[in-house]
């Protein structure tokens, strides 16, 4: 089986001013629209760590506009907005109109908790726009709190199943429906609420849009939108007009597909011919007996996030993008995974995918663009207890780590990095909504891989209960292979996850595990990994190495081994006379 993205062709751009003005207009109502959703929303996990996404479509279905920070969201909105085409008329869709989805294999979603709401713009009496924002619930039922588990094997484990359904008619929202998915909620309460948020966020943007329309008129923003997307799809091509031919495979490892112990391997070839972008992942492991499999929604997103990082970050976010690019995978494989596989854990699969993307893409580019690989896994962390009022609590978290070495600097530390581009819990927030208690949130020294441009450090977050029969679940990975180096330069560290770190209980857990009931004082320890490092060790300057040292990213032991014990010595002979007599002890 083959699945292809093509999509047709546009004229000339006939105003470029105009496009630019009116698509900065378009990015203004969805960036507007996901500030109010972030300041109203009631989880902690759309307030504080902002994940949610907000798009801008065309009466078509084609996005016109997207916010930027978490790039994964767009397979599931493109595909809500898509099946809501399919199966609702164009009669059947009203003014105060709203619809609701989150179902991966007959709504267009990537994973059960990602939930989407849907509203028309209407203008004069024409449906002029799609507005749909998406939020990320902590929990929609299933077998574990916050509904996500490696080690799920079929998506009934993984929550209350929407297909697209009308969340309001004509202005009146349809309670039963509210009813009926937050029912099947860990924390009915909460989801309301934010349902709520997400309806009202869409009254807004469709309010900002009927606005530009007054302003703009129909037949111009026609003219407009085909502007921006034909400008889009030319700028690429004159990209890929450098590149042609060329052609690059590459491939990353998980460690597992959440319930086996054999890699997965994510393979892709890339290819340049004429004015397409081609994307092969027929070489890529199986369906995944675990919730590791990616749906095609979420696989295009990561693509098209690949391609705007490595080739132009400038484009702008529209369906333009797409016109450019041709994605095929084998069936039953975990990027094209078939009903009723399970899909929770995605977007670890995701960053593997956009590991190997990038790899494939790097040896195609000048090397000034390349960058070694970071943590790429989006390790998830969820906790489950009672509030102090009695109401039951899912906390969930994904943690960031280190980025990798580019051929100009650094990799970044402890960032999130690629399709989930999340914001942390603050510690305060995190200890206020929660009987949890973080003991420790800090860099972790030695994490990074050495090179020219050394890796970012990943994170350490060590949390402890404050009471008994706290549920707590996993899923992580990269705690076999490691994030590799680029052109010389070494590998980043794996991750862990620690149960009682630091006392006689103390062991390492696996990187799927579901459903482990702590007590009080009872803790959970993850760190993350750091980014590879880029180029050669031997050409990092003696200031880098110096700098690392004092400000405690690196140890002098880490030194010793990554740049060797004689340059070392020499370097803290001219620098530093105290660190040459502890590496001299040290010995």
């Amino acid at each position: 089986m083959a699945l292809t993205i093509k999509h047709g062709e546009s004229g000339q751009v006939s105003d470029p001013i105009a496009m630019e003005v009116y698509n900065n207009r378009l990015m203004t109502i969805v960036e507007g629209m996901l500030h109010i959703l972030v300041r109203s929303s009631f989880s902690t996990n759309v307030k504080e760590r902002r994940d949610c996404s907000v798009g801008l479509f065309d009466a078509s279905g084609r996005v016109l506009a997207q916010t930027a920070h978490t790039p994964l969201h767009l397979g599931s909105t493109v595909g809500a907005v898509s099946q809501l085409l399919k199966e609702f008329p164009l009669e059947q869709i009203g003014d105060g109109d709203a619809f609701m989805c989150n179902d991966p294999y007959v709504a267009g979603g990537t994973h059960l908790p990602d939930i989407t709401v849907v509203s028309p713009v209407f203008h004069n009496g024409r449906l002029s726009f799609f507005l749909a924002n998406i939020a990320h619930h902590s929990d929609v039922g299933g077998a574990v709190p916050g509904s996500i588990s490696g080690t799920a094997q079929t998506i009934f484990a993984e929550g209350i199943r929407i297909p697209i359904v009308q969340l309001r008619r004509k202005g009146e929202v349809q309670n039963d429906i509210v009813r009926l998915v937050t029912l099947n909620t860990r924390d009915p309460k909460e989801r309301e609420l934010d349902l709520g948020v997400q309806l009202a966020t869409n009254d807004r943007g469709v309010a900002m849009a009927q606005e530009l329309l007054d302003h703009i008129g129909d037949d111009r923003l026609t003219a407009v939108v085909e502007d921006m997307l034909a400008y889009t799809r030319q700028r690429l091509r004159n990209q890929l007009a450098t590149m042609a031919p060329k052609e690059a495979s590459y491939q990353a490892f998980l460690d597992d597909d959440g319930i086996g112990d054999e890699p997965v391997r994510i393979a892709v070839r890339v290819a340049v011919s004429g004015r397409k972008l081609s994307f092969d992942f027929s070489g890529t492991g199986p369906q995944a007996t675990g919730a590791m499999n990616v749906p095609f929604n979420a696989l295009q997103a990561t693509v098209v996030y690949c391609v705007k990082m490595m080739i132009d970050p400038g484009l702008m976010p529209n369906h333009g993008i797409f016109d450019c690019i041709e994605i095929q995978t084998s069936g039953r494989s975990i990027v094209s995974p078939a009903h009723p596989a399970a899909v929770g854990a995605r977007s670890i699969t995701a960053n593997k995918v956009a590991r190997a993307v990038i790899g494939a893409l790097a040896q195609m580019l000048p090397q000034e663009r390349g960058i070694a690989s970071g943590q790429d896994i989006v390790p998830g962390i969820c906790f489950a207890g009672k509030r102090s009022n009695g109401d039951d609590y899912v906390y969930m978290e994904t943690i960031g780590g280190g980025s990798g070495g580019t051929a100009e600097v650094d990799g970044m530390d402890g960032v999130q990095l690629h399709v989930t581009n999340t914001s942390n819990l603050p510690v305060e927030a995190l200890e206020h909504e929660y009987n949890l208690l973080v003991d420790e949130y800090a860099l972790v020294e030695d994490s990074c891989g050495a090179g020219k441009y050394r890796g970012g450090l990943g994170i350490a977050r060590q949390i402890a209960a404050t009471e008994d029969d706290v549920v707590f679940s996993v899923r992580s990975d990269g705690h076999i292979y490691p994030p590799p180096g680029l052109r010389g330069g070494q590998d980043g560290r794996c991750a862990k996850t620690l149960f009682n770190f630091g006392s006689a209980e103390e062991r390492e857990i696996p990187s799927k595990t579901a459903n482990l009931v702590l007590n009080s004082g009872d803790s959970i320890r993850i760190e993350t990994p750091g980014g590879g490092g880029y180029g050669s060790v031997d050409e990092r300057s003696e200031e880098q190495i110096i700098e690392d040292i004092e400000n405690g990213k690196t140890s002098l032991a880490f030194a010793k081994k990554a740049y060797g014990t004689a340059r070392l010595e020499e370097i803290l002979k001219k620098f530093e006379q105290p660190a040459f007599d502890a590496v001299k002890a040290a010995e």
